[in-house]
């Protein structure tokens, strides 16, 4: 934990908080939690005008949790995040004009209120997506600025008459005022202006904004978006010192509103550039590199590196503070990823249930629906039946579905126990209910042959074994190593956590090393085994 006091003492220095505040852990349901992503918009359309509500999604919620942790029937997901739903001009809704109100296309604030109580009543937390970095163009607070400079909301916005040769993924950060000879700030588009958080009037808001869901809509946390970007410096536009205060003093805030408030944000960059947003900033943050480690592990049928995006985090910062997952509403959907291949996506799905953190799992990836750019197109309504509108809607959906949308679906997927969806139900369940695979660390192992992922996750005395083999083809007598101190000394029996496989005893040396162990004669291709370990006889 070197680098995590060195990045404390960077913290103190820049915030002056706590080092109490800093050690504050997630909250408790975060143990063994997995969350499930949903577009509102595409979940389920309750009144035949093609677009997801709420009433819909209270009708699906128990298709994520029923309340039973005993269900085979649910997914036993134990939180949902919300992609944005108040009011706005755009389909997707990442650029608010209003933060108050729920857009009249999902149903009305009190629809929303009905939706987070039928949550909590099966155990389910809600979290939504709070876009702090800029508005929409359209919004009130922006047309003021524009139109008059005296406005009180002018300077809740950047202007310049002399825009700086600053750059952004598009060319540059600035676009001409429609009004007057002037530029304004807007890092995505001129759709999007940045709020400008050297104001503490636009801070006050965003407090304002976070307490009403927090205490008048109950929600119990928020995914923040594009946070790197929150407030730039002399041209810099990411991951600037004073972005880090933002968030350390809004987290802050926001525990005192709700001290067990859940908090994820978005940082889309190699982990080194992550780990500067620990010890004391957002409570977790999603692990993208992990994510790119395990397409990539699966597409190619090679283990070498899988495990050091994961290793590094867990170095580094406690498991429930990452949020590992394989796709999102940005991105390619996973079978997509891995050339539509159905087994390597649910390969790719008992991957991520055996990584350390919380994972996510995207709506429509639990039965592994196909999706690419552009992004409407990874957005498509999510396919319960084969019927027309896919049992999203009685009426036209808003977007046209997926190719697979007759043959891919949560019907065709329930009751075959070799399906993505049947996967996903298990692990979730398993990774609620085992304190090794949810909490435990991850100890690599060394597999004979690079096609094999194979590792242990250990709380403890309780240790489960994992082991993928990632080749398209069955692989004999994969031999397992270990360096020393992996696995207490001892004998030990295996069960399968899935299914019916007997791997052999294992019995592992007074230093705690693994060495030349077979679990199964063989390995069947783009298949994954968990097993857990029991003691046989203590090492004397």
């Amino acid at each position: 934990m070197q680098r995590l006091s060195a990045l404390l003492g960077a913290a103190l220095a820049l915030g002056g908080a706590s080092v109490a505040h800093a050690q504050q852990l997630p909250p408790e349901w975060t143990h063994g939690a997995t969350c499930y992503e949903i577009m509102v918009r595409s979940f389920q359309d309750s009144d035949g005008d093609g677009i997801g509500d709420f009433k819909g999604l209270i009708s699906r919620l128990d298709y994520v949790n029923d309340g039973n942790p005993h269900s085979t029937r649910s997914l036993g997901a134990r939180c949902i995040w919300l992609t944005p739903f108040t009011a706005s001009p755009s389909y997707h809704g990442y650029d608010a004009t209003d933060y108050y109100t729920v857009a009249k296309a999902y149903g009305s604030n009190a629809d929303f209120k009905r939706f987070v109580a039928e949550a909590h009543k099966r155990g389910i937390k809600v979290i939504f997506d709070l876009v702090l970095n800029h508005v929409s163009s359209e919004h009130p607070w922006f047309q003021s600025a524009l139109r008059d400079t005296a406005s009180p909301y002018r300077d809740w916005f950047i202007w310049s008459k002399t825009p700086t040769p600053v750059k952004n993924w598009q060319g540059t950060v600035w676009a001409k005022s429609p009004v007057r000879d002037e530029y304004y700030y807007g890092i995505f588009w001129s759709g999007m202006p940045d709020l400008n958080y050297r104001n503490p009037a636009v801070v006050a808001e965003a407090e304002k904004i976070g307490k009403y869901w927090l205490t008048e809509m109950g929600v119990d946390g928020f995914r923040f978006d594009a946070i790197p970007y929150l407030v730039e410096t002399d041209g810099v536009v990411a991951h600037t010192p004073a972005t880090h205060q933002l968030l350390h003093d809004y987290q802050a805030y926001l525990r005192t509103v709700k001290p067990d408030v859940y908090t994820v944000g978005e940082v889309t960059y190699p982990n080194d550039t992550l780990l500067t947003y620990y010890p004391e900033q957002l409570e977790s943050y999603f692990a993208f590199e992990v994510a790119d480690s395990l397409i990539a592990a699966v597409k190619n049928g090679k283990a070498s590196g899988m495990l050091a995006p994961v290793l590094r985090l867990q170095a580094d910062v406690p498991s429930n503070r990452f949020a590992p997952l394989l796709s999102n509403h940005d991105q390619p959907r996973v079978r997509t990823k891995l050339g539509g291949d159905m087994q390597k996506t649910r390969l790719a799905t008992f991957l991520l249930m055996t990584m350390p953190g919380v994972p996510f799992i995207y709506y429509g990836d639990d039965i592994g629906m196909i999706g690419d750019k552009p992004d409407p197109r990874i957005r498509t309504p999510m396919q319960w039946t084969s019927a027309k509108g896919a049992g999203f809607t009685t009426g036209t959906p808003w977007e046209a579905l997926a190719p697979d949308s007759a043959t891919v679906t949560v019907a065709a997927e329930d009751r075959d126990p070799h399906s993505v969806l049947t996967m996903v139900r298990r692990m979730v369940h398993l990774r609620a209910s085992n304190h090794a695979l949810s909490d435990g660390e991850l100890i690599p192992l060394t597999a004979s042959n690079d096609a094999v992922s194979a590792f242990v996750r250990r709380d403890g005395d309780r240790a489960v074994l994992v082991i993928a083999n990632l080749s398209t083809t069955p692989l004999r007598d994969v031999t397992l190593s270990s360096t020393t101190a992996a696995i207490a000394p001892g004998s030990w029996t295996l069960r399968d956590l899935l299914g019916a496989s007997h791997a052999t005893s294992l019995h592992v040396d007074a230093s705690g090393k693994l060495s030349g162990y077979v679990p199964l004669a063989e390995l069947a291709p783009l298949e994954g085994y968990l097993f857990e370990l029991t003691p046989a006889r203590p090492e004397r």
